[in-house]
């Protein structure tokens, strides 16, 4: 059994936390801590949707199955980290200051690009986008690489997105819609975001 406890904490939800593995800094752990058994048990069934259909995991956490816990069962993953191994900000982190922003404006910018591309291309679906929810990995370079790391998967009953690339790309367009409209209501006086969302719109 895996000993977790809140030094080794990294992030919290409205139903589970996510530890970093303290057997190894290349992963991280996330238990549930109040319900949320549905939607946990609805992510790992299409994350076993995707490593079936082969995708790339260059965006999005690999999920390696679940071990015992301390705490209770807990779900592995790869943890996203920046080039010195610091754990990833979120894009939250960085849209949340305008002067962290601006510094990394250009950088961003091609990062949500090439996130938006790679949704796409992938054919992966979300549930949300929030970018509590999206981890900005720091390269060596500067440049960043986005990781979506929460609300993954379909909701619907009959999941037609697993299986269409014209009606998973229609959903993940209006997702991203949301996701934009979402960012403008919550850091609207940020000048720098609207800057973004002007490019990423070009």
């Amino acid at each position: 059994m895996i000993q977790l406890d809140k030094s080794g904490l990294i992030g919290k939800g409205l139903h589970r936390e996510c530890y970093r593995h303290p057997g190894d800094a290349n992963l991280c752990i996330k238990v549930v801590v109040s319900g949320g058994w549905d939607e946990t048990r609805r992510e790992k069934k299409y994350y076993q949707h995707l490593e079936r259909r082969g995708i790339s995991w260059d965006m999005i956490p690999r999920y390696y199955g679940d071990v015992d816990t301390n705490l209770g069962p807990g779900a592995v993953f790869d943890l996203v980290a920046d080039h010195g191994g610091e754990v990833s900000k979120t894009l939250e982190y960085y849209l949340s200051g305008n002067e962290q922003a601006e510094q990394d404006y250009d950088n961003l910018l091609d990062a949500l690009s090439l996130l938006k591309d790679y949704l796409l291309q992938q054919r992966i679906v979300t549930m949300t986008l929030k970018p509590k929810n999206i981890s900005c990995k720091k390269l060596e370079s500067g440049a960043f690489r986005l990781f979506v790391v929460d609300n993954i998967g379909n909701p619907e009953l009959t999941p037609i997105c697993n299986h269409s690339k014209y009606f998973a790309n229609r959903k993940t367009l209006r997702k991203w819609k949301q996701f934009e409209e979402r960012m403008l209501n919550t850091y609207g006086q940020n000048a720098v975001l609207q800057r973004m969302l002007t490019g990423l719109a070009r």
